[in-house]
């Protein structure tokens, strides 16, 4: 038998094993790969949403409760003063309003950004609902929903309610639309370009992805304005994603800005809503791309332009005129690497905003005040820092102007965990609103009355209740029981960073076996740049997974290193020009800590695995060490000169323009790809062949080296597949592929 044909039956003979191996077991705490992939304690709702009078609480049921009304599919509205729940809308409704088919692509990027599948209107009496680009106004007190947008294809992205509800605005093929609410008027294209480089209030990717934007158009306060951002991409080069299940393979050309290309090229236009030419603001750029993350409307007359340069190391903060469209800076902030841009503006009246800020070395709130009767006149001032410590502002939750509060979320007390607090806007009466140690995902009402708690703990799996500021709170939905896994232990632990005094946090999880050396250990890090740290005192993420392999035999160790998130700005910023020596420094001696402290672990036997991020640290830990014998790099960045120019250039800067790359350039050197021929152990990448945000091309690249060096690889591909590698059938494989490496090269 030829040897390839050899190796590969046995492949499949070892992988059909392992899937065996994890068919359902009588012992309800034995973990299986299909285990792995579903939500055993069962799918909490969706779609949260506060009615814009803050009287009502919706959601759609995933999995339906005996205790609650409502079938899977059904919009359910619970009454905030009394707690009673009824159905608002039935699945059968809603399927009547037909919908056109999503792709992979756009179902990902639905799932993954947090799309919501329907609005509410200004009045509280209407929704909107989008089933798949189609929008239909959904009735409240009649039940019933109306076509009101139908472009066949679909309407595009985004639709939104006007602030007095008679409109209802959309994109399609790049443009802005607006449409009454009234299913017999006609629409209004706002802007009409026909190149499919200018967008017009539609997000590109790499806004959506890397400076969380979700919305690039936004009404005036007396809707008769939209104020939106135009997207120019005709400088931007092209990534081609190619379908191979064809007979005649096709390909997406995506537009994607690699660190030193020319980004969007991006300015704000105000448009009046009964048609007409654009407005377009003026505001100062340099000339290398610099971007417009956030933008909106101040008052009627007045709106806000944030500019972050390309560098990421200024923001400027407009106030414009929308008529004149004069423009001055009231707000700057600076920081000698890059700033922690993750928050928006809250303008709040009576001419005040809220805005973060990492300046004191942690994120926080800072109110400032300005002219609310002249807003261009001078510049803003610094009323008071809101909030202050050694810990962060993670979000802000929401604000209610009546009682001058702001609601946010912050891990004060404990990085590993957070909670909702509130404080009033002279810095008094500060508040935790949530208890339970843990982490706490909330939802305030618009009146500031009321808050959903979605709570858990690293052995409570989530329960979402209805709470009353101040009082008590109530379930509305609770996870399934679950058996706690059999002969495993999993616990936070401690240890110390390369530079022998920052504390670190990590979780182990370990079979029962004590006898000394016997189990190999699997490193499975993210490691990279975060809103939070990976280590959190929650349920989720991995958790089953690594309690299948505690089951198998395996110990698996995860550790936030300096360099990843949620500890403040010199934390995250020791991975400044350094992508990858200091987060694998502190890793080993993370490991050598942990092997010290648990005899059972074997020192000889080392695994690793990630995803994205982890999955180029894994790389470049196996070509950097020779105490890995095997590892699994999902997704893996291999070359940063291949990733996007907003996330690569705020921590590498630009790469050099030499045609040559500088081996002491920042890049070659946390490049996997630059010491490729020196990776040791056995490494299996797996990478779906649609993905959009680490391309194809990232893997191939470091094949190459391997095959010129002689080294082996196993290499797992899923067709079509984007970042997320979505689908229990697609999932399955790979989590039984990822088990089949450990247990072939880890195991004696």
């Amino acid at each position: 038998m030829p040897l390839l044909l050899r190796a590969s039956l046995l492949l499949c003979l070892s992988t059909a094993s392992v899937i065996a191996q994890t068919t359902p077991a009588t012992d309800p705490g034995i973990r299986t790969i299909a285990d792995a992939n579903k939500n055993l304690t069962g799918r909490a709702p969706h779609g949260i949403d506060w009615s814009p009078d803050g009287k009502l609480l919706t959601f759609i049921v995933d999995e339906p409760e005996a205790s609650s009304p409502g079938k899977a599919g059904d919009i359910v509205q619970i009454d905030a003063a009394t707690g009673r729940a009824s159905v608002l809308a039935t699945a059968e409704q809603l399927s009547k309003l037909t919908s056109a088919a999503v792709n992979e692509k756009d179902a990902d990027h639905r799932s993954r950004y947090g799309m919501s599948a329907y609005l509410w209107s200004a009045d509280s009496k209407h929704l909107l609902i989008d089933n798949g680009g189609r929008l239909w106004l959904y009735d409240i007190a009649a039940g019933t929903g109306t076509l009101i947008v139908d472009t066949h294809e679909g309407s595009g992205d985004d639709p939104k309610f006007s602030p007095d509800a008679a409109n209802v605005s959309y994109l399609h093929n790049h443009n802005l639309y607006i449409h009454p609410v009234a299913a017999t008027g006609k629409e209004t294209a706002l802007t009409h370009d026909t190149t499919d480089t200018l967008l017009n209030g539609e997000v590109d990717w790499v806004y959506l992805e890397e400076l969380d934007v979700r919305s690039n158009y936004f009404w005036s306060p007396d809707s008769k304005s939209i104020a939106y951002l135009q997207m120019n991409e005709a400088k931007v080069p092209q990534y081609p994603i190619t379908d191979w299940i064809p007979t005649h393979a096709t390909i997406d050309n995506q537009r994607y800005p690699q660190p030193g290309d020319p980004n969007p090229a991006v300015r704000v236009g105000i448009v009046s809503t009964k048609g007409g030419k654009t407005k377009f603001i003026e505001v100062p750029f340099s000339s290398n791309n610099d971007y417009i993350p956030r933008f909106g409307w101040v008052d009627a007359n007045t709106v806000y332009i944030e500019v972050l340069t390309r560098d990421q190391q200024h923001l400027n903060l407009y106030f414009a005129d929308a008529r004149s469209g004069k423009t001055r800076v009231v707000y700057t902030d600076t920081d000698a690497k890059y700033l922690d841009f993750s928050t928006d503006l809250n303008i709040l009246p009576g001419g005040r905003f809220l805005i973060s800020s990492w300046r004191d070395g942690h994120a926080h709130l800072y109110l400032y005040s300005f002219d609310e009767h002249h807003p261009l006149a001078a510049d803003a001032t610094l009323t008071r820092q809101l909030t202050q410590g050694d810990y962060e502002v993670e979000t802000v939750d929401s604000i209610d102007p009546k009682s001058n509060t702001v609601f946010y979320a912050s891990n004060e007390g404990s990085p590993l965990e957070d909670n909702l607090w509130s404080v009033k806007f002279d810095g008094t009466s500060k508040q935790q609103l949530t208890t339970g140690r843990g982490t706490h995902g909330t939802s305030t009402s618009p009146d500031g009355v009321h808050f959903t708690d979605y709570y858990s703990d690293a052995t409570t799996p989530p329960v979402l209740s209805l709470c009353t500021v101040g009082q008590s709170c109530a379930p509305i939905w609770k996870s399934k029981p679950l058996a706690r896994a059999t002969g495993v232990t999993s616990s936070i632990v401690t240890v110390t960073a390369a530079d022998g005094k920052t504390k670190l946090y990590g979780r182990l999880t370990t079979p029962a076996s004590t006898t000394p050396a016997t189990v190999p250990l699997i490193l499975n890090p993210y490691d990279g740049p975060t809103p939070v740290s990976s280590i959190r005192n929650s349920w989720g993420g991995s958790q089953i997974f690594n309690e299948l392999l505690a089951q198998r035999g395996f110990a698996v160790l995860d550790i936030d290193t300096r360099g990843s998130g949620g500890r403040g700005r010199d934390f995250q910023q020791a991975a400044y020009r350094n992508f990858g020596p200091v987060q694998f420094s502190d890793q080993m001696t993370a490991l050598d800590q942990i092997l010290a402290q648990y005899p059972q672990l074997d020192s000889k036997r080392i695994g690793w695995w990630g995803w994205s991020w982890g999955g180029y640290f894994t790389l470049y830990a196996m070509t950097h060490t020779d105490r890995i014998l095997a590892g699994v790099a999902v997704a893996p960045v291999t070359d940063w000169r291949n990733y996007d120019s907003i996330y690569t250039e705020r921590y590498l800067g630009l790469p050099s323009p030499n045609a040559t790359p500088d081996p002491n350039n920042i890049y070659a050197i946390d490049s996997p790809i630059t010491d490729a021929a020196k990776l040791k152990g056995r490494i299996l990448i797996a990478q779906g062949t649609g993905d959009d945000n680490v391309h194809m091309a990232n893997t191939i690249q470091f094949i190459q080296p391997l095959i010129d060096a002689g080294i082996p690889y196993d290499l797992q591909l899923f067709p079509r597949k984007t970042h997320s590698i979505a689908g229990p059938t697609a999932r399955d494989e790979l989590f039984a592929r990822i088990l089949w490496q450990f247990e072939t090269y880890l195991k004696p």
